[in-house]
């Protein structure tokens, strides 16, 4: 049975790591982390997530262009994205405007609902034996 797949983007190490341990342990996900903005579109198109959560504030390039980035690649286009950012509040975040926010701090268990769902709804959470 293969784990689903997630990739955090965020600049803040700290944050990206306890989002890690959360997916791994507590969810049972196959994580990596990427701390650099400008090499986020490589390590998608290298690791082939199933779920991308990305931060929205960061030096180089923001999250929007990220996101547009990996929405224009063929092989990426269907991943779905998470903004993970403390710009909206937890009553702000959700579906808004057809992208998917969690606030900062990430509640852990709406974490794991959100990737779930995102996971299942794309097909890509292994059925549990």
């Amino acid at each position: 049975m293969t784990k689903s797949k997630i990739l955090v983007v965020d600049d803040d190490p700290k944050l990206s790591s306890l989002l890690a341990v959360i997916l791994a342990r507590v969810g049972g996900y196959d994580v990596i982390q990427e701390n650099r903005s400008f090499a986020a579109l490589a390590t998608a198109r290298q690791y082939r997530p199933d779920v991308i959560l990305l931060d929205v504030d960061m030096p180089g390039k923001d999250g929007g262009m990220v996101s547009a980035e990996i929405k224009s690649d063929p092989n990426l286009a269907g991943v779905p994205v998470v903004f993970v950012t403390s710009l909206v509040s937890a009553a702000e975040a959700g579906n808004r405007g057809g992208e998917q926010y969690l606030s900062k701090p990430v509640d852990p268990k709406l974490l794991l609902d959100t990737v779930r769902s995102l996971c299942q709804r794309f097909k890509r959470e292994p059925q549990v034996a």
